[in-house]
């Protein structure tokens, strides 16, 4: 008898994933075949190998064809923030701000006062601020550029406009992976695909691989995601979109407003697909935000976090979602939720100080120096990168190995991030991520010319068997 429990397939999923977090099932065992372990729980064959095919698409086991279904482990990443090995190391790989241009919160806590149950989830201030900043205006769905038809013809039928969603409501999450967490569990199930950007921040951190969804890898250009990759993914059936809309993490992309609205055009004809627009760097952007999601979606969320602005350890982010959306994850298994009030209250506090713009403005100007100043220093060595238009990092493909160039710059002093952490696709081109937020431009200059002369060097090749 298995100890594998559950009657249907999400049960099942769950039972491994807790027997392999409390170390009942073993990295390298193997699982029961399908049918005798649907002959065990006394269930159709068919919900055990769709358990078994979500365990698989999550990274946990892996199917060995006459060897059987081998527990991989639960999913490890290393997530932003990463320390360095040694202090002697410059960390260009941790993703965060530079400390020294967050406000100052020592007076971001007058005039607060505990709440107790029952409390309305979102702080009135917190609030007030989204609802005067976040409401999305709707774009109006763009027009056909093809040829006029000839003068003599009929003249073309007017499709009504579109109608509107609801008008939506703020909600509060404890940041941006925890509220696309959430997006995804109202509305998905384990094994629903997920189009996201790749290479992109949210395959890194892990997000799509702990909730059991499958990937479905979108481009990525210089003016953000690309059109027609979204759609094959859509075609390919995915459920919801993760778009970010600026300020891509690791690329530095944001959307043009010709992109915006292709996409837009696009995602309306699928008004059933979750859409979720992540401005995480909205306060300090030095561009536009241009909007993706459809006049015609059911179901959405423009997610907007404080970390990169006002500092990471607040864990806020506030949405402007759907209706049902904002239901669904304020009361998830029937228990309200909240973030704590102490934190909205701090949010609130600093974005509405009364020098929140100008400390915003100096971020804004500092970053997009920092960028410069290292694309520059690179270009002056001949190496390319990613044309990053905002953010806190450069994406810089490579002509060697990532392993090569990631080990030679930490011998030379320097910490980054192997690109293909944030891929889901098997052979990703090699390329790195660097985090300029705290670079000076002696730095850069040094860090160039090492990068240079690691990514010229031979590729080492494999022993031939």
């Amino acid at each position: 008898m298995s100890v594998i429990q559950g009657r249907t397939a999400a049960e099942v999923v769950d039972s491994v994933r807790t027997l392999i977090r409390q170390g009942e099932l073993d990295v390298g065992a193997v699982l029961p075949p399908i049918r005798a372990l649907a002959a065990d729980l006394g269930v159709n064959r068919n919900t055990v190998a769709t358990a078994y095919a979500q365990l698989a698409a999550a990274g946990v086991v892996e199917a060995r064809g006459r060897a059987g279904t081998t527990v991989l482990g639960l999913p490890s990443v290393q997530g932003e923030g990463a320390a360095p090995s040694s202090a002697a190391v410059v960390n260009l790989a941790s993703g965060n701000p530079d400390p020294l241009l967050l406000p100052d919160w020592s007076n971001a806590l007058t005039g607060y006062r505990p709440v107790l149950y029952g409390t309305e989830p979102v702080e009135d201030r917190l609030r007030s601020w989204a609802e005067s900043t976040m409401v999305t205006t709707w774009p109006e769905p763009t027009t056909s550029t093809s040829a006029p038809a000839p003068t003599s013809a009929p003249a073309p039928v007017t499709s009504p406009v579109p109608p509107r969603p609801d008008a939506g409501r703020v909600s509060v999450t404890s940041g941006a992976v925890d509220a696309v967490e959430r997006l995804l569990a109202a509305h998905l199930v384990r094994g629903d695909a997920v189009a996201v950007e790749d290479p992109g921040f949210f395959l890194s951190v892990g997000t799509l691989a702990a909730g059991g969804y499958r990937p479905r890898s979108v481009d990525v250009d210089a003016e953000g995601m690309v059109v027609d990759s979204l759609a094959r993914a859509l075609a390919a059936g995915a459920r919801a979109v993760i778009c970010t809309s600026r300020a891509h993490n690791p690329t530095g992309a944001s959307l043009t407003a010709a992109r915006a609205a292709a996409l837009r055009d696009l995602l309306a004809a699928h008004p059933d697909v979750l859409v979720i627009d992540d401005d995480h760097f909205s306060q300090i952007a030095t561009t536009a935000h241009h909007p993706v999601i459809p006049a015609t979606a059911r179901r959405w969320a423009l997610v907007r976090s404080v970390s990169k602005f006002l500092g990471p350890d607040l864990r806020v982010a506030v949405l402007h979602a759907d209706t049902d959306t904002v239901e669904r994850i304020q009361h998830r298994l029937g228990r309200p939720t909240w973030v704590s009030h102490l934190l909205q209250h701090t949010t609130s506090a600093l974005l509405t100080a009364p020098d929140h713009e100008a400390v915003c403005a100096r971020a804004r100007d500092l970053y997009g120096q920092r960028r410069d100043h290292l694309t520059a220093a690179l270009a002056e060595q001949g190496v390319e990168v990613f044309p990053a238009t905002d953010g806190l990092n450069l994406w810089i493909p490579l002509r060697t190995t990532e392993a090569v160039v990631v080990d030679g710059l930490a011998r030379r002093g320097w910490a980054v991030r192997a690109g293909s952490a944030f891929s889901a696709r098997p052979h990703p081109a090699p390329a790195l991520r660097v985090t300029t937020a705290t670079l000076t431009p002696e730095h850069a200059v040094a860090f160039a010319a090492d990068l240079h002369t690691l990514d010229t060097l031979p590729t080492p090749q494999r022993n031939r068997p």
